[in-house]
């Protein structure tokens, strides 16, 4: 099995109730009755020679919809599974979740039946506060909050 890079944005706000973080959950039909541990930092793959920032910056564009220019912190990368590891980057700026506009992607659906169909790749992003988000981010995901600036 080959090894995959990921790179994402953690994007996080300070307001009267502390630090919260925005989270997204997968779109289509496998993850539609899932929540604890499902949801994750918007995040994609890349390859040489694209830089992790570069590819970092265009998944958030294509997951969210917005095109974020906000200086960007480098945190230690993971290893989210010993065929992957995400390089993650947190940026402090506020996000408008019902403004999400996310792509789609297509697949069979239902299996077999040789019908396709497209889902978007985010169905929704939601801020949450650090306790509430280690419980819903995927389980590997979740020391990306305690590395936060």
């Amino acid at each position: 099995m080959a090894h995959r890079e990921s790179a994402g944005i953690i994007l996080y706000r300070r307001g009267d109730a502390g630090l919260e973080v925005l989270l997204v959950h997968p779109g289509g039909p496998f993850w539609v009755r899932r929540d604890e541990g499902a949801w994750s930092i918007p995040k994609g793959e890349f390859a040489d020679p694209e830089p992790a920032e570069d590819a970092a910056r265009r998944e958030f564009a294509e997951e969210t919809g917005i095109a974020l220019t906000a200086p960007l912190t480098p945190l230690p990368p993971i290893a989210q599974s010993r065929a992957k590891t995400i390089h993650p980057f947190a940026a402090e700026r506020d996000f408008d979740p019902s403004q999400l506009r996310s792509n789609l992607f297509e697949m069979e659906w239902p299996p077999r039946s040789g019908k396709r169909q497209s889902f978007p790749e985010i169905d929704r992003a939601e801020w949450f506060d650090v306790e509430t988000a280690r419980s819903k981010l995927n389980p590997a995901q979740a020391e990306f909050l305690d590395r936060l600036p």
